[in-house]
């Protein structure tokens, strides 16, 4: 009951999304024939707005099953325990996992419940929210957490899709009381086999240096490729 539930209200984002925003959705890099398939993981960076559900109106309906039937999503516990938004973000997939900002327990069940056989991990990797000034809400720079690299080390296969954000500033910035209607919503989207992309980065670095060169490479590509 709960993957229908989940797919309902994703098609109703969707539906909400499709009319009040317009959206610029690419390809880029080499393309699968079917980039929609065989999907093990997706990792969104530019994280600048909660309301980044928007972006699932530029996808097909087929991915939003995905993520209701089979998906694991791992939410702060701050923002699941908010009264409205919480509520909305523990029902955007088929597992929620409320974790904390260390690398405890809540963290290990997430990365256990994404290496199994079919399931779908969705992550944030950047683990906090930019503000206009380009900064998190410490006045730090945005960086990619470590945490991506026990994703891809752990998930034996499959494909990850990079999405790249172009921001939700213009829409809702955070400490904004209300959305801006009507706006272009850009991404990007890459597809990159997962068990080539660890090969590739375990070559260059090594087990030691492989988590740095997760982190390096994804920065990389966020900030040269984010629309």
């Amino acid at each position: 009951m709960r993957p229908l539930l989940v797919y309902l209200m994703l098609r109703g984002v969707k539906a909400a999304s499709r009319l009040l925003f317009h959206h610029d959705m690419r390809w880029i890099g080499e393309v699968p024939r079917d980039p929609w398939a065989d999907l093990r993981l997706v990792v969104i960076l530019n994280h600048t707005s909660l309301y980044e559900p928007l972006f699932v109106g530029g996808v097909p309906n087929r991915f939003l099953w995905s993520v209701a039937s089979r998906a694991v999503v791992p939410v702060a516990q701050k923002t699941a325990t908010r009264p409205l938004v919480g509520r909305f973000f523990s029902r955007v997939a088929a597992e929620v996992e409320p974790v904390t900002r260390e690398r405890d327990h809540t963290w290990e069940r997430f990365v256990a419940r994404a290496r199994e056989p079919g399931r779908l991990a969705v992550i944030l990797p950047e683990g906090r929210m930019k503000r206009r000034d380009g900064l998190d809400r410490h006045g730090e720079p945005m960086t990619i957490r470590g945490g991506i690299a026990d994703l891809i080390r752990e998930i034996p296969d499959g494909r990850m899709l990079l999405a790249y954000s172009g921001g939700l500033h213009h829409v809702q910035a955070p400490g904004d009381r209300w959305p801006r209607l009507f706006q272009v919503i850009r991404m990007r989207l890459e597809s990159l086999g997962i068990a080539d992309y660890r090969s590739r980065l375990m070559s260059e670095a090594g087990e030691e240096g492989f988590k740095r060169a997760v982190i390096r490479d994804l920065t990389h590509r966020r900030d040269t490729r984010c629309p």
